[in-house]
């Protein structure tokens, strides 16, 4: 089967790349002699799973239905990175009792009390927030050690997520970042030894800041996650090159608007997502960067400009729209590959060519 052969739009997933993607990052975090625990948020496929990690090891996912999906597929050792609520405890302690290792997060005392009491085996780490401002508690608050009480024999250790290392445009800065959260989980985990809590695990992660060399002390694992595909917009934070981005959306030429050298094609919000997160870098890449049908960046900076429900529109950046056949291929590079694959419920994997030499199923929902 060759990529001509499928249906649009659809997913492309590059083994090639992938391969490369997951060799630099296991190197990196090697290099900081720590754990890798990759966050399968971005690919949610057993299958990118076994290649991340061909030696066996934990996995982070951010849903109940993935923790159950990856246990399925033999991978017990789980942290699930959204905070809990009392209603999911009953179906983790089944994922347990059942052979996995699924831990949980919270940041909250009485959270942290429902866990301890809950009568089916369930462990918690304590969400910390290392300038993100998004959820957790800070390494020097006072409710670290009420919720490691509250959580008692229960308690796993800590974990920290610099989601606003996105927000940086240099490397003095990220550096900053990373450094901040390695400090901060490593200080948390020593304030609860020091008050009798056991802590065997430390967990950071965000993919750019896993990158960073330099002291990772007190650290036991790091969880990137989008690293393993890149997009656009880890492309413009220099988290990796646009050449190493592994996913690609194949679309059809549908329509054609010659005076405004624009083309139509069957990729709308559905199958791109509305993600722009590129607006707000040195290139803004519109709803995607339109490459050739062999997903070469022969097009320039092509892009798509607006897009409806199942339309998108692609503004040529040099050339004329007599070259596109209505029914031609082309593929989008993604802004954010995370929320392009949710829209989609499998991969159609290639090595370098046109030929798809596998279909990879992924899991989606909640």
């Amino acid at each position: 089967m060759k990529l001509d052969d499928l249906p649009t739009p659809c997913l492309v997933l590059d083994r090639r790349r992938l391969a490369r993607n997951l060799e630099r990052m296991a190197s990196a975090v090697a290099m900081l002699g720590v754990a890798l625990r990759p966050h399968m948020k971005t690919a949610k496929s057993a299958d990118v799973a076994r290649l991340a990690l061909p030696d066996g090891g934990g996995v982070t996912v951010s849903t109940v239905a993935e923790a159950e999906y990856f246990l399925a597929h033999g991978f017990g050792d789980i942290i699930l990175g959204a905070a809990i609520t009392p209603q999911k405890l009953d179906q983790v302690a089944r994922l347990n009792a059942a052979g996995g290792q699924i831990k949980v997060v919270t940041d909250d005392t009485d959270m942290a009390a429902a866990i301890a009491r809950h009568p089916g085996r369930v462990d918690a780490l304590i969400e910390l927030d290392c300038g993100e401002g998004r959820s957790g508690i800070g390494a020097d608050d006072a409710a670290l050690e009420a919720i490691a009480n509250q959580l008692g024999d229960r308690l796993a250790g800590v974990f920290a997520h610099a989601g606003h290392s996105y927000a940086a445009r240099d490397r003095a800065a990220l550096t900053a970042i990373a450094m901040r959260e390695r400090h901060d989980a490593a200080g948390a985990a020593r304030r609860l030894r020091d008050a009798g809590h056991d802590c065997p695990i430390v967990s950071i992660g965000s993919s750019p800041t896993a990158l960073i060399p330099g002291d990772a002390g007190g650290i036991t694992e790091i969880r990137p996650g989008v690293y393993m595909f890149g997009d656009l917009f880890q492309a413009e934070i220099g988290t990796h090159g646009r050449e190493d981005i592994a996913v690609t959306v194949l679309a059809s030429v549908i329509g054609r608007r010659p005076a405004e050298r624009r083309l139509l094609v069957d990729a709308g919000s559905l199958a791109l997502s509305r993600d722009r997160s590129t607006e707000t870098t040195a290139h803004d890449c519109g709803f995607g960067l339109v490459l050739d049908a062999g997903g070469e960046p022969s097009l320039g900076e092509s892009r798509v400009v607006r897009v409806w429900q199942e339309h998108g529109l692609v503004q040529l950046a040099h050339g004329s729209v007599e070259g596109f056949a209505i029914g031609g291929r082309l593929r989008i590079a993604p802004n954010h590959t995370c929320l392009t694959s949710a829209a989609h419920d499998r991969y159609y994997v290639v090595d370098g060519g046109d030929e798809v030499v596998a279909v990879w199923p992924r899991i989606n929902g909640w």
